[in-house]
């Protein structure tokens, strides 16, 4: 097994409250030193981490898709290895929800992954929306900073 499914299935603590989404966004921006790889779920997967301007901008753009479509006072859609000191985050789509937790017979996937490990396909049929799939591709287009 990987250390990328090792760190997907590893235990994992939930941010309930914005804050923590907060603090967990001000320490990856602290620690972006070039070596994150961004996974959206169901696209092709990365073999190289995002360069640090590319990180900051998918950070800030992710926080802002993330508060406009889940307005709820609660958090709840993010997981972290270790808040001090993270390696591995699952984020899941506001729009895609369905039983996150896991306690739905059908296992959800999350809808991005932010590790130190290089990703593994975690489901190559995974359909994305269309709306989604622009809002990314957007996030890399000619006029974005690159990988």
């Amino acid at each position: 097994m990987s250390s990328y499914f090792q760190l997907f299935e590893g235990p994992l603590s939930g941010m309930m409250r914005w804050p923590q989404w907060e603090a967990l966004l001000d320490k990856l921006n602290q620690d972006n030193d070039g070596g994150w790889f961004i996974y959206y779920v169901g696209e092709a997967v990365p073999e190289n981490p995002l360069q640090p301007d590319a990180f900051r901008h998918f950070l800030n753009e992710l926080d802002t898709m993330l508060r406009h479509d889940h307005q709820e006072e609660y958090f709840g859609i993010a997981y972290v290895d270790d808040m001090a000191k993270p390696t591995f985050v699952k984020i899941y789509d506001p729009n895609n929800l369905g039983s996150a937790c896991g306690s739905s017979v059908q296992k959800v996937l999350p809808g991005w992954t932010i590790s130190r490990a290089v990703p593994a396909d975690l489901q190559a049929t995974v359909h994305n929306p269309g709306g989604r799939r622009r809002w990314w591709q957007a996030l890399f287009s000619k006029d974005r900073p690159h990988a």
